[in-house]
């Protein structure tokens, strides 16, 4: 898999997290009147995923704070699943808040995602409170890590 930086205009990227928000709102059911519009934000980092000429994957990053960054928008296209994609699009992200400075990764994903939990429990990342924005919802999992920073 080819992994590109895209901007939030980018019409692939656009699609990824509409097809990315259309599934979770499938799937949890009880809040799927919650929300409508997801657009993506400039003031994120996004990382696309391509495979043969095709976006798969989409994935972003949030600065917190100065060590402090957020992983959001992860998202593999289901026929592209249980390929490794979303471990390397993870890798990725966690390399692009690294170059950034950051050392203190976090993310929120949703209790009714095991698939979800697993890569982010296997690739280190340890339950958390749940923060921000997600606080009182009981189907949020948080999850951080700390990621070394070279001097």
């Amino acid at each position: 898999m080819l992994i590109e930086s895209r901007p939030c205009s980018d019409p692939e990227l656009a699609a990824l997290v509409s097809a990315q928000q259309r599934e979770l709102r499938e799937a949890n059911r009880p809040l799927a009147s919650v929300g409508g519009s997801f657009p993506t934000r400039d003031d994120v980092s996004y990382l696309v995923g391509v495979v043969s000429g095709r976006a798969v994957a989409c994935g972003a990053i949030r600065s917190i704070d100065r060590s402090t960054a957020e992983i959001a928008r992860m998202y593999v296209r289901p026929a592209y699943r249980q390929r490794g994609l979303g471990r390397q699009l993870l890798d990725a992200l966690e390399e692009l808040a690294y170059q950034a400075g950051h050392s203190v990764l976090r993310l929120e994903t949703g209790t009714y995602l095991p698939s979800a939990i697993a890569l982010y429990r296997s690739s280190g990342y340890t339950e958390i409170p749940v923060y921000g924005e997600h606080v009182g919802n009981p189907l949020s999992a948080c999850f951080g890590k700390r990621i070394l920073i070279s001097a």
